[in-house]
């Protein structure tokens, strides 16, 4: 072969290095990247159940409009509540109705519901224990005459959203550890297949700064190359979800989707290069008789 071929045939293998790194890169990065939309938007759907779970004030019979007003601007501006909405006997009736499909107040000759004020809280004060402390002190206003929650549905949610919360976090970490181990070994390879050329300008007097240096900076170019395209296909992936789940995933949620493409460009960056590193180390200090094995 002759020694243009041959320099045409190493440009072409070194290119085919390069394109199978990114691409390896990129790949983990984009499961890296789908574990942290999950978890994103787990953490959305959590606090979407929670601040819709809520309690229901029923008042008493004979009480005036102007108190009714009074406890609903007093729960409006509490720290634990999102929204307060009152329903009136009448508008109470209009519901029943409708459920029911027939005039029940006609049947009955009077109208038995009660007023109420509907309550939402907010994800942080959505606890079982919370509530019952809100519960106990509504009890204790006169206007008052029951707190209505299914205690028995919070318990269950609330248990099952940190059980859900646990599982998700240790999947993560098992799949961040994978995600390292994949991207540390293709770049291992990558290292690997120029060892001689490592100890060649060992051989001429280059120290270890000067032959790792060209390496971490390519490393930190392939990163950020793999991160991008691995943005990309996390954008398709966003953009084609958003269609079905637009109250959870979506381009409308700026913040959570420019801090996961953040995080994901540091993350191909960083693991990249301290791979690197460390596997040129091996090669600087490795035994000749070693580099053939």
């Amino acid at each position: 072969m002759s020694k243009r071929s041959e320099t045409v045939h190493t440009k072409r293998q070194l290119r085919s290095s390069y394109v199978t790194t990114t691409i390896s890169i990129a790949l983990v990065l984009f499961l890296l990247g789908n574990i942290g939309l999950i978890l994103l938007n787990a953490n959305r759907l959590s606090t979407y159940v929670k601040e819709n779970l809520g309690f229901t004030i029923l008042i008493k019979d004979n009480v005036r409009d102007a108190e009714v007003k009074k406890l609903e601007k007093y729960l409006a501006a509490s720290e634990y509540v999102k929204s307060v909405n009152f329903i009136s006997k009448n508008a109470a009736a209009d519901i029943m109705k409708k459920e029911l499909g027939e005039d029940f107040v006609d049947f009955l000759g009077y109208n038995p519901l009660l007023a109420s004020l509907e309550v939402k809280l907010f994800a942080n004060y959505a606890t079982p224990e919370y509530i019952s402390k809100i519960e106990a002190d509504m009890l204790n206003i006169p206007e008052v005459k029951e707190v209505y929650y299914q205690k028995n549905l919070l318990a269950l949610i609330h248990q099952n959203i940190r059980k859900i919360s646990i599982v998700l976090a240790f999947f993560s970490l098992m799949m961040l550890t994978i995600a390292i181990a994949l991207i540390n070994n293709t770049i291992r390879l990558s290292v690997y297949s120029k060892r001689f050329l490592i100890r060649t300008m060992q051989l001429v007097g280059a120290t270890h700064g000067y032959i790792r240096k060209p390496f971490l900076l390519k490393s930190l170019f392939y990163g950020f190359v793999g991160s991008v395209v691995a943005i990309f296909m996390l954008s398709a992936l966003i953009y084609f979800s958003s269609k079905e789940l637009s109250s959870f995933i979506g381009f409308e949620f700026i913040d959570l989707i420019g801090l996961l493409f953040t995080i994901v460009i540091l993350a191909g960056m960083t693991i990249s290069f301290v791979s690197t590193f460390f596997a040129v180390n091996k090669y600087l200090f490795i035994k000749t008789n070693n580099l053939y094995l």
